[in-house]
């Protein structure tokens, strides 16, 4: 697989990992500019993204053009060994844009203006807002198309914005028309009679604004598929003027991790290069497992193409009701361990920690300690970590017998209005599925439900409230292929227009997970569980009849479900009516691995010592705070620091080791 550095390396020079950040220097006097090269070439920064939010200095009057300063910064990251990836700044535009149209500004759910002043206050829909976002983007990649230090081009940042304006309401109305074609056929996927909601004409046809009751659930699955859609026609169109310009460079732009605004995986076949940013909780004790996970979500979306870390902290936050943080040498680890699960690129949010304005608490890779502190003495070590592991890293892929699958149109009728229990939490449920995985030390990928399965000798899913016919079928053709399937409840109930299917699951589900007839749904209050026998059920249970010849693993014990299954086994299809506790989970799910012929990385590890496997070199990455010891089969050689290890390797508190298998010279052979 190629790297993220073939892309743009020159012939001669070895593969690296890329290692940087945004890079914001309009924020700060130029003679600070050559002092942050000098200091980022001591820190080994080999790449920075410039321009995020620089439309206002480039463009600060209507069809103004001040490149001057960004061609002296240009110059000096080039003269430093530094390559730039160029931002396209349109993510949060001059108060000049919405002062002059203010079409451009985006409306909320009470059709209240979100005015400028911070960022993303754009409407996706607008013309005159899209207009100029190509106007800005066409002269970027005019005038740096053929700079030595352009390595990259990315569009935009982090693409959230809503708007249920005027504007919104005709592109809506377009892309109804697009999907149904006519009234009637949008007036049956809603199930407009109920309620009285039929429309007549498309005029009549609005966002889901703000309403007396509950919204039309189907009117706002769309509304959530068409914000997702109209923004990624931004994307496109800026995507596609730079390419024009620089067809020979790669585009990305970046998620925001695990979030619900865009689907993820029409995102990603657009991008070259597909990157995240991501940021655990340093208080978190399973912070470390949210950042496994967004690490493979990450890397499935990529699906063999490179992917990167764009943005995470080198330190606290600015964003939660108390921002620690992080302890020595966490940042370290959480930076490795993305590299485990196949980064390519390592950056931050941001080089140079910001003076002024919102986010001037949010940490940098040069925080206000400067030089002498120790998020940056950290930062420096990292670069060192880095451009050890590039040679061998680079470009080399995991490989995982385990998918879980998930997929944005789920998520979004799983949260809405009207349902059995507002306590489900799709994010949730796929984050207590993963742990239970990742604390088996059994590697996951993350796949669609359309995917092909067959590479995988086990597909869990937690939590797909929505499957259309489509996906249904590659589920049992997955099942009839000799695959191992385990299900969580409220799979399948609902098709692509979120219409409960007939019996409450499909009956394609029922006859392949052995459940003769779903009775009633069981959700469970907050503190509230449900004896299973040998565990106990959280959030959820289910009445469930199960058909001839299905097997009852665990049954529910008093109650109205006493007696009836808990787990449910038909051949190699499961399912799981309830949410065990956290150890229970993973008892189950490491079972049901173990029989499918899945296998951990490495047996006997420590309690918090995580194992990843990536190319022909294990990443040992230690979660806990207390020095352990890892039993290891043979001799190995550690990558970071040289030193040849036997039978059993030491990590110290958030300790990383990469280990290769030592074969001994000959004068190291004792006679």
């Amino acid at each position: 697989m190629p790297s993220l550095d073939d892309l743009t390396r020159p012939p001669g020079r070895p593969p690296r990992l890329l290692y940087g950040g945004d890079y914001n220097p309009e924020q700060w006097p130029e003679e600070t500019w050559t002092e942050d090269a000098r200091l980022m070439r001591e820190a080994g920064v080999t790449s920075v993204t410039l321009g995020v939010f620089s439309w206002s200095r480039i463009e600060p009057t209507p069809g103004a053009r001040e490149f001057g300063w960004l061609d002296r910064l240009m110059d000096l990251m080039h003269a430093h060994g530094v390559g730039v990836v160029l931002a396209t700044p349109t993510s949060s535009p001059p108060p000049w844009l919405g002062h002059l149209h203010p079409e451009t500004l985006p409306r909320d759910e009470d059709g209240r203006t979100e005015w400028w002043g911070s960022r993303q206050h754009f409407s996706h829909s607008s013309e005159a807002y899209r207009r100029h976002a190509a106007a800005i983007t066409e002269a970027l990649a005019a005038r740096y198309a053929h700079h030595p230090a352009l390595t990259m081009w990315h569009i935009n940042n982090e693409y959230c914005t809503h708007d249920w304006g005027d504007e919104a309401a005709r592109t809506f109305r377009r892309w109804l028309r697009d999907r149904y074609g006519t009234l009637d056929a949008l007036n049956t996927a809603w199930g407009a009679d109920f309620w009285s909601q039929r429309y007549g004409t498309w005029d009549e046809v609005l966002p889901p604004r703000r309403a007396h009751y509950t919204k039309n659930p189907t009117h706002v699955l769309d509304f959530r598929r068409y914000t997702s859609d109209l923004l990624l026609e931004c994307f496109r169109a800026e995507r596609d003027i730079v390419r024009r310009h620089t067809p020979h460079l790669p585009v990305t732009t970046n998620f925001m991790p695990f979030w619900s605004g865009q689907d993820g995986w029409a995102w990603a076949a657009e991008e070259d290069v597909v990157s995240v940013d991501v940021y655990p909780d340093p208080r978190d004790p399973h912070g470390g497992q949210y950042n496994a996970m967004i690490g493979d979500l990450t890397r499935s979306q990529a699906g063999g193409r490179p992917w990167m870390v764009m943005e995470q902290a080198a330190g606290a936050v600015d964003w939660r009701s108390v921002n620690r943080p992080k302890p020595y040498g966490l940042n370290r680890l959480w930076a490795l361990q993305a590299v485990a699960r196949g980064a390519d690129a390592v950056c931050y949010f941001q080089w140079r920690q910001s003076r002024q304005g919102a986010e001037k608490y949010h940490s940098g890779m040069l925080g206000h300690a400067g030089a002498r502190g120790r998020v940056f003495r950290e930062t420096v070590r990292i670069g060192e970590d880095l451009a050890a592991l590039g040679p061998r890293v680079a470009g080399t892929r995991l490989v995982t017998e385990t998918a879980v699958l998930h997929d944005w149109d789920s998520w979004w009728t799983g949260g809405q209005e009207g349902a059995p229990s507002a306590r489900v939490d799709h994010a949730e449920i796929v984050r207590a599925w993963h742990r239970a995985l990742w604390d088996a030390h059994l590697p996951v990928s993350f796949a669609h439900p359309h995917h092909d399965l067959s590479g995988h000798r086990l597909v869990l899913v937690p939590h797909l409230h929505l499957l259309d016919d489509a996906a249904i079928e590659n589920l049992t053709a997955y099942v009839r292929g000799g695959g191992t399937l385990v299900c969580g409840f409220l799979t399948g109930i609902t098709d692509q227009d979120d219409r409960v299917r007939p019996g409450g699951m499909d009956a394609r589900l029922r006859d392949l997970l052995g459940i003769d007839l779903l009775q009633e749904w069981w959700p469970l209050d907050e503190g509230e569980r449900v004896d299973c026998g040998t565990f106990h059920g959280t959030l959820w249970s289910e009445e469930l009849t199960p058909a001839p010849g299905a097997e009852t693993v665990a049954a529910y014990r008093g109650g109205e479900l006493d007696g009836l299954p808990a787990v449910l086994r038909n051949g190699r299809a499961w399912y799981v009516s309830t949410l065990p506790e956290p150890a229970a989970l993973g008892a189950l799910l490491a079972s049901v691995a173990h029989a499918a012929g899945v296998r951990p990385v490495l047996d006997g590890l420590p309690e918090g010592v995580e194992a990843v496997r990536r190319g022909e070199l294990l990443f040992l990455l230690h979660h806990g705070a207390g020095p352990v010891t890892v039993p290891l089969p043979g001799r190995h050689r550690d990558l970071l620091t040289g030193a040849v290890t036997e039978g059993s390797v030491k990590l110290d508190r958030f300790g990383v080791a990469v280990l290769e298998e030592h074969e001994p010279a000959p004068e190291e052979v004792r006679p």
